[in-house]
């Protein structure tokens, strides 16, 4: 049996660190917006080459807290991908703006950067890229589009922590980089949390008020904000964690090479890498034919599998028949083939020959049938 997902093997390479800082936590006293809060923004800000960093309560609490800083609000329209989870389109919601979805790029899943001009009107605010499964967007396309509409740029970067487009890390191009650090990602916690990343002086210290009730200090509130505060025990943890970022992140990147170079005769997509991309590998997605029964083939030999996205953002029921008419064939399309290998750091190689036996055995059968 392989996983698609196992937390252990890179929990026993930082276990005896994590469980000293946890306890040193305990023994403290100091439980909410201590000093392990305090270093391992630091250390976030200084891995991204930035000058803030703000813990928060979790991914999505990143998203919607970079959106009202940057003053999206209602009536606004943010410029997303209709091909990732609901969070990134809940919190524009949250900010009472209007998501407006662009195609995405069939090879890298990621939103198509061609599209994006056409979609900006005069209630254009921000766009915000996803960093999809692991790969960046070319941000250089993106921040020109921005640059000369005068757009906010929020990217997604919850599955990508570390990931670099050029030599430059996913989270530090635009107005602000939201990271998660919930347990299956890169740099995954113990629980949730999630971070935000910025240059803009204005920007962090309203951050800092929205995560703590609107409040810089005690009993004076100036907005409404709200209680997002990453958690004192999952920022001890992170910070060993972080340490150990770039080898975990190189676990990945060599299971997705084996994946490579087993798969490469099979008429399956694989994740296409673009030569100035950094691959971090928070997925490792395949599109294939007959999906179901390809994960089927998979589940019988004992291999995980799961399918990120089955249904396209502007396709689910919250939006009902308001984007009846919208059609993004691409997306549409890699919705009904994509499907998630195994992958996490600590994966053996034995375990990705399994997982590489599997695929090729079933399809092989499938195109036998």
């Amino acid at each position: 049996m392989v996983p698609l997902f196992d937390p252990k093997p890179q929990h026993r390479r930082v276990a005896d660190r994590v469980e000293k800082a946890t306890r040193e936590v305990l023994e403290s006293g100091q439980y909410v917006l201590g000093p392990n809060v305090q270093a391992f923004e630091k250390e976030c800000a200084d891995y991204h080459g930035m000058a803030h960093s703000v813990g928060v309560a979790s991914g999505t609490d990143a998203l919607h807290l970079a959106l009202r800083a940057v003053g999206v609000g209602p009536g606004d329209e943010v410029i997303t991908s209709p091909f990732s989870f609901f969070a990134g389109v809940e919190t524009i919601l949250y900010c009472g703006a209007h998501p407006v979805f662009g195609d995405i790029d069939p090879q890298t899943m990621n939103l198509d950067e061609e599209s994006i001009e056409a979609l900006v009107t005069e209630r254009t605010r921000a766009i915000m890229p996803v960093h999809i499964f692991g790969l960046p967007q070319n941000m250089e396309r993106i921040m020109s589009v921005a640059r000369r509409h005068d757009l906010r740029v929020i990217e997604d970067c919850a599955q990508a922590f570390g990931g670099r487009y050029g030599k430059q890390p996913v989270g530090s191009f635009g107005d602000a980089g939201c990271f998660s650090f919930f347990p299956t990602k890169n740099l995954g916690g113990y629980g949730d949390g999630g971070l935000i990343t910025t240059n803009n002086d204005d920007i962090a210290r309203h951050l800092l008020s929205l995560r703590n009730h609107g409040s810089h200090r005690r009993y004076h509130h100036d907005e409404v904000g709200y209680n997002s505060r990453l958690d004192e025990i999952q920022a001890a943890a992170l910070r060993v964690k972080l340490e150990h970022l770039d080898e975990f992140n190189d676990q990945r990147r060599e299971i997705a090479a084996l994946y490579d170079e087993g798969l490469a005769d099979l008429p399956v997509q694989r994740p296409q890498a673009p030569a100035d991309c950094h691959h971090v590998y928070g997925q490792y997605t395949l599109q294939v034919p007959k999906r179901d029964a390809f994960r089927e083939g998979l589940e019988a030999r004992g291999i995980g599998s799961a399918v990120y996205y089955p249904i396209p953002l502007h396709r689910q029921a919250v939006f009902g028949d308001t984007h009846a008419e919208l059609s993004l064939p691409e997306c549409e399309r890699v919705s009904e083939a994509c499907v998630s290998l195994p992958m996490f750091p600590g994966m053996s190689g034995e375990q990705a020959d399994t997982v590489i036996r599997a695929v090729r055995e079933v399809i092989q059968g499938l195109d036998a049938a």
